[in-house]
């Protein structure tokens, strides 16, 4: 089985999350997405397997939130996503991907059901 974890190192839900996965003898592939952003049509395919909006998948804490204007109404889900681009702090995390299916890990439990 083949399971990605977009993964922030900082994070400790992040941590907790691939600690669970390789207590379970799962390696995935791990994408430091701070590093390396992802693309809008890897957010969409994402926010689709996530079955989520956008805006859903917005830290709202981060300072990039406020300074993006992301915090104002009518604010579109095509200018959520340019925003999550342009600064991938914004994505919520760790997102876990496994067998045609992604879960957010919080709580990291919540990544069982997709294994």
């Amino acid at each position: 089985m083949k399971v990605t974890i977009y993964h922030n190192p900082r994070c400790s839900k992040s941590r907790m999350t691939l600690e669970l996965l390789r207590s379970r003898s799962i390696e995935p592939s791990i994408v430091e997405y701070l590093k390396t952003p992802l693309s809008e049509s890897e957010l969409l395919t994402l926010l689709d397997m996530l079955n989520m909006s956008p805006r859903n998948l917005l830290r709202k804490g981060e300072a990039a939130y406020k300074e993006a204007g992301l915090d104002q109404d009518g604010v579109s889900d095509q200018a959520i996503i340019q925003a999550m681009v342009q600064y991938p702090v914004l994505m919520e995390r760790p997102i876990v991907v496994a067998n045609g299916k992604a879960a957010i890990g919080r709580p990291p439990e919540s990544i069982l059901n997709i294994l």
